[in-house]
């Protein structure tokens, strides 16, 4: 990444810049068969994917002109404002479902690329080449001169991200990748592009990294759909490793059927083929999209929106002889139906659809759950069983007066994960002072409520709550030979008082 300094002539006035000395360089039977068209890979002579594009429908998003479109918007469409420019691509996605976009990469100018570095977190960990968001903000101006500057003449060369590990639920752990901050800069804006075309294309029912949507909205639709459509079974689907085995020309093709600029698909390619710094090693995967990454969430979207979302409202459920319904978050998702040989079809011709687009439907994660309401006569559900969905386990049980009701908890493995990450925390920092120690322990466990704090999962946040005390005073104990008694830990709560369980949510 550049980052913009000045020399000793700029400081006396004469305006001139240094360029940056930092590096770029090394750095989704018969459903299946009756689904949407096949997708052919087509890869350039140069190994990177996207072409000139060809232009269809006038030229779309040309300053948000459209040929078919003569109404004024109050500005002059010579300098629009970026939302401006967003909302004009929007109205035509939605008016023209079936138009192809072709010119939309020399939207991104100076002022676009400075309201995509406002939507670009300023916390998160600095990439590669150490960066911060602070350091780039210095001469932020200029920087972002420059970038557009090499965007526009196609010098801008995309630089690997930084892999950490992290552990996941069953013990292994998942690849996250950082990337530079510069490189979030211009991943942000062609994610603004490619956001405002292919919202409009978006299901309701797809709640995974998009605007106006949450985790605990897919998990309020989820609960609803089960009660309002009498659902008896539900498909509990796992797409194994996603983001890692995502076909690199399918996607790209998938793409090109809604955004054909070659700009764009050059800057996707170049983000793709970046590699990854492990350590000192640089990698350089031939599929996959980072997670972590700013564009990664939008194209995998656009990915299983294709493979999945059309393929169900499209094939699937016409098909079916009973009422059924999808809920997804990212690759996350559950297919509810209300008859059992519905639910078996579903089972069965998932995998064949996965695999035409090279994703593994996990053959032991992927199960058929019962999950029908109990009748008001029975008086313990012994029949159903219990599926987990974003963190969070789903099982059928009485109300305090009386009725069935679907009720969450957090998942066993979930629970596990944040309990063992709070115990590892408290060892390796046991020797902070105890105000630092307690300000951070309050801060993990507020955002532990902040997402599990749902409606009837009280208890599970005692537990985490009550273990956090139990793991800080362990800790407090082995800092010195002088022992913590739970009597000497009663005068620490007093003057440090942990966050108490609280309900956020009343989903």
């Amino acid at each position: 990444m550049r980052c913009g300094t000045q020399t000793e002539e700029a400081s006396r006035g004469t305006g001139k810049r240094a360029k940056s000395e930092a590096t770029r360089d090394g750095l989704w039977a018969v459903l299946a068969e009756h689904s949407t068209e096949g997708v052919a890979v087509v890869e350039t002579a140069s190994g990177t994917w996207g072409t000139e594009a060809q232009g269809t429908h006038g030229r779309e998003g040309e300053a948000g002109r459209d040929n078919r479109r003569k109404e004024t918007t109050g500005e002059t469409l010579s300098s629009p404002t970026v939302s401006t420019k967003l909302r004009r691509i929007a109205e035509q996605a939605r008016n023209d479902p079936g138009r192809v976009f072709t010119t939309l990469a020399h939207l991104i100018d100076v002022e676009f690329l400075h309201e995509a570095y406002r939507r670009t977190r300023k916390d998160a960990a600095p990439g590669p080449d150490g960066v911060t968001a602070a350091q780039y903000a210095e001469h932020l101006d200029g920087n972002l001169l420059d970038l557009h500057g090499r965007l526009r003449s196609g010098r801008y060369r995309a630089p690997p991200a930084k892999r950490v590990w992290i552990e996941k639920d069953d013990g292994s752990q998942r690849p996250i990748s950082i990337p530079a901050f510069e490189d979030k800069i211009a991943q942000r804006a062609v994610a603004m592009i490619l956001g405002a075309v292919y919202e409009q294309d978006f299901y309701d029912f797809s709640h995974g990294f998009r605007e106006g949507h949450s985790p605990h909205q897919a998990l309020s639709e989820l609960r609803e759909r089960c009660r309002q459509t009498d659902v008896a079974w539900i498909v509990d689907a796992d797409v194994a490793g996603f983001f890692d085995n995502l076909d690199w020309g399918l996607l790209i093709n998938i793409i090109k059927q809604r955004v054909n600029d070659g700009g764009i698909l050059r800057l996707i390619g170049k983000w793709l083929n970046a590699g990854v710094l492990d350590g000192a090693t640089l990698l350089h995967p031939d599929k996959g999209t980072p997670q972590g990454g700013v564009i990664s969430p939008t194209l995998s979207n656009i990915f299983l929106h294709h493979v999945l979302d059309q393929w169900y409202v499209r094939d699937v459920r016409p098909r079916l002889g009973g009422r059924s319904f999808l809920v997804r978050f990212a690759d996350d998702f559950a297919i509810g139906c209300e008859r059992e040989d519905d639910a078996q079809k579903v089972m069965g011709v998932l995998p064949k659809r996965f695999g035409r687009f090279k994703l593994t439907i996990h053959p032991t994660k992927t199960t058929l759950v019962r999950f029908q309401k109990p009748t008001s006569r029975t008086e313990v559900d012994r029949e159903n069983g219990t599926f987990d969905f974003l963190g969070f386990t789903h099982f059928w049980d009485r109300s305090r007066r009386g009725y069935w009701v679907i009720k969450r908890k957090t998942a066993r493995k979930r629970l596990h994960r944040t309990m063992k990450s709070l115990w590892r925390w408290c060892r390796d920092h046991r020797h902070w002072k105890l105000p630092e120690q307690h300000q951070m322990l309050s801060q993990k466990l507020r955002g532990h409520y902040q997402y599990f704090g749902i409606r009837g999962n009280y208890k599970m946040l005692e537990v985490v709550m009550e273990h956090t005390e139990k793991a800080w005073r362990y800790w407090l104990g082995h800092r010195s030979n002088k022992r913590v008694t739970w009597d000497r830990f009663e005068r620490i709560r007093e003057l440090f008082p942990l966050p108490k369980p609280r309900i956020i949510h009343a989903i």
